[in-house]
């Protein structure tokens, strides 16, 4: 295949690739040509530490899961309406990390189809079409999903919010409606749940009908590294099954074993949902997804009377894929490695909070953690401009972060399951060292600007640094 200069790649993809087809990196974009482990190498060589992939769950081009697909691939690959042992023998698999009323699963090809499969499983099951979302919550960009998703139909362009669809505040305990600040934390959980049972309780007063359905990430993702409070599932889900509901829990981005305690994240909350959906890490980037739930909810769907079948999900090569996965979280022993590694960078990144005021907040479960950055610790005033220097200044240093949350305040960490204690200690030094910059560059403009500036106006200006040489060298190559 031809090999294009990034000049002519740019070129090429502005002609051609839909405009709303956003990149990382919009004003200088990576292109990435290669991947190993919880590295990535540009058209020039260079590296950069992943530290936002969860796609690539055991690693980049995992030798093992490679291999899986390239020997199934070269052997047979057809659609699962063949009999064929590597789709029941995934199933298996799933099945046996779940609580035992987690029976039956359906394969499809991405997190999306898996969450609008589960909406259409719900509807059936209960005859009911109102459903429940949380605020700044995104599950799938098919038509049903952007429905539900107020990350997008939040947005000035999105679609007109549905009547069935009903928004409950993010169970956010630092910024959200009801926060540590100002409420008892033991009650903050029971608080959010209210508004689910009011929720549920209007809708019988208003369409004097039931709910379809509850559906929640198990850890926010979008809506800011959110971990929600211990006892709001459990009332939650007992608010919703009262009013006819079913509850789905979405672990396409935070499942197989990434909080390191349990397989999913759900099983922290000591809960049982009606339907798990998950997607992503199961295939390490090769598109293959499931739905998984109880035989009450199969055999609705089933007595139907219409036939369900999808033509690559559960193919051959896709569970292939998907078993090896397995295999690498069970013989690398990469739950225990992300419970570990973990623990280790939520406390690095909490001595961070207790050097650098412009931290608000540390929060996170294994390899799944959120820093928030504030204009104010009082206040908790999201800091959005430094946020996004920040992200921008360590991708100068080689290391790949990204923001989220309703205020774009939150830096996210989602790394490959095989991040090391080494690269923890890589990310927290280049940190640190870019924190005393936003700082210094913060007290340097107050001084500038107070000579100079009109009463009143703003001191916010964060200045531009040159680049550093980024010191993973070593790191690069014992990999």
């Amino acid at each position: 295949m031809e090999t294009l200069t990034k000049k002519e790649t740019i070129a090429l993809r502005d002609k051609f690739i839909g405009k709303s087809c956003q990149l990382f990196f919009r004003k200088d974009p990576l292109k990435i040509v290669s991947a190993k482990g919880q590295y990535m190498f540009d058209e020039r060589g260079d590296a950069y530490l992943d530290c936002i992939n969860n796609v690539a769950h055991v690693g980049h081009c995992h030798p093992a899961v490679v291999k899986a697909g390239c020997e199934q691939m070269s052997t047979l690959n057809t659609n699962n309406r063949f009999l064929h042992d590597n789709i029941v023998l995934c199933a298996q698999r799933l099945v046996s990390t779940l609580p035992e009323e987690l029976e039956v699963c359906f394969f499809v090809n991405s997190g999306s189809e898996a969450n609008d499969l589960a909406l259409r499983l719900a509807q059936i099951h209960t005859g009911n079409r109102h459903v429940i979302a949380l605020e700044h919550a995104y599950h799938g960009h098919l038509t049903s999903l952007i429905d539900i998703s107020h990350y997008k139909f939040n947005l000035p362009g999105g679609p007109a919010q549905r009547e069935y669809v009903h928004v409950a505040s993010c169970p956010d305990s630092y910024r959200g409606k009801f926060n540590d600040a100002k409420d008892e934390k033991s009650k903050i959980g029971e608080l959010y749940a209210n508004e689910i049972k009011d929720i549920c309780d209007n809708v019988k007063t208003k369409f004097g009908e039931g709910m379809c359905a509850y559906i929640a990430e198990s850890m926010l993702s979008c809506g800011g590294q959110v971990i929600p409070p211990p006892n709001y599932f459990e009332n939650v889900y007992r608010h919703v099954r009262a009013a006819g509901g079913v509850c789905i829990a979405d672990e396409v981005q935070v499942g197989f074993g990434r909080i390191g305690k349990h397989w999913w994240a759900f099983q922290q909350y000591d809960v049982v949902p009606d339907i798990v959906t998950m997607g992503k890490p199961m295939g390490n980037g090769h598109p293959v997804a499931a739905v998984i739930t109880t035989r009450a909810v199969a055999n609705s769907f089933l007595n139907t009377g219409v036939e369900y079948f999808n033509t690559y999900g559960g193919n051959p090569v896709s569970c292939a894929i998907a078993n090896a996965v397995f295999d690498t979280i069970e013989k690398e022993n990469l739950r225990e490695h992300a419970l570990v590694v973990g623990e280790y960078l939520l406390d690095s990144c909490q001595m961070l909070k207790k050097k650098h005021v412009c931290i608000g907040d540390v929060r996170g479960v294994g390899l799944f953690v959120g820093i928030e950055i504030v204009k104010d610790r009082n206040t908790r005033e999201a800091d959005y401009e430094t946020a996004t220097y920040i992200v921008s200044r360590m991708k100068e240093e080689h290391i790949l972060l990204s923001v989220d949350g309703p205020d774009c305040n939150v830096i996210k960490l989602k790394p490959p399951m095989v991040f090391s204690k080494e690269n923890v200690e890589d990310v927290v030094t280049t940190l640190d060292r870019i924190l005393k910059e936003v700082r210094h560059n913060k007290e340097e403009s107050f001084h500038q600007n107070r000579a100079t500036r009109p009463i009143g106006a703003s001191t916010e200006v964060i200045k531009e640094t040159p680049n550093r040489k980024p010191g993973l060298d070593a790191r690069i190559k014992s990999i």
